[in-house]
């Protein structure tokens, strides 16, 4: 009963663990650029290889944060917007030892009729579960010298979920552009 109860405690910290990370976020910027200079953009390019509503999704939230900052789409823009998405799978293996409470230590076997020394056999089981790992990618670049003037980056585990996904990507979309224009002032607290 104790060791069953023990692993069922295991896997469910286990479980909550992995579902329970949110991306990280990153942005970069050229600081010898005056933002304020810039009004209009268009999408050069929209990320693709995932879940067309997702990418509607992830580009209406960006369209929506440049909206609150003044700036409009044009075909006459002058900032290229390039996202780009990458995923990955990739493995955590999970262990999970069980045997009595003084067990899992010594050697078990090989001196003579009675074994080495310990005290008892300890057991294990190592189960491998597959995830995604995905990496968003925003650029943007001045439309007439194409120059690199920001970058903002998401990086996490991928939800199974595909609200979960959305809450996630509107999460990163938020965090990336905080400070949006660089150099402007962020609000604070009182």
């Amino acid at each position: 009963m104790k060791r069953s109860l023990i692993f069922v405690v295991a896997m469910g910290i286990a479980m909550l663990s992995g579902c329970a990370t949110t991306p990280a976020v990153f942005t970069d910027y050229d600081p010898g650029v005056s933002f304020g200079q810039y009004r209009t953009y268009r999408w050069a390019q929209k990320p693709e290889g995932y879940s067309p509503l997702e990418q509607q999704r992830l580009v209406a939230a960006v369209d929506a944060k440049l909206r609150e900052r003044g700036w409009t789409q044009s075909t006459e823009a002058q900032i290229d917007i390039v996202a780009n998405v990458a995923t990955e799978t990739r493995y955590s293996l999970d262990s999970f030892y069980s045997g009595p409470m003084w067990g899992g230590w010594g050697w078990g076997g090989g001196w003579g009729c009675c074994g080495g020394w310990g005290w008892g056999a300890s057991y294990g089981s190592t189960t491998t579960r597959a995830y995604t790992y995905g990496t968003l990618v925003l650029d943007m670049f001045d439309a007439q010298s194409k120059r690199a003037i920001w970058r903002g980056i998401a990086q996490g585990t991928v939800p199974s979920n595909p609200q979960r996904q959305t809450t996630n990507m509107l999460a990163s979309v938020d965090k990336m552009f905080a400070t949006f224009p660089p150099g402007t002032p962020v609000a604070q607290a009182q």
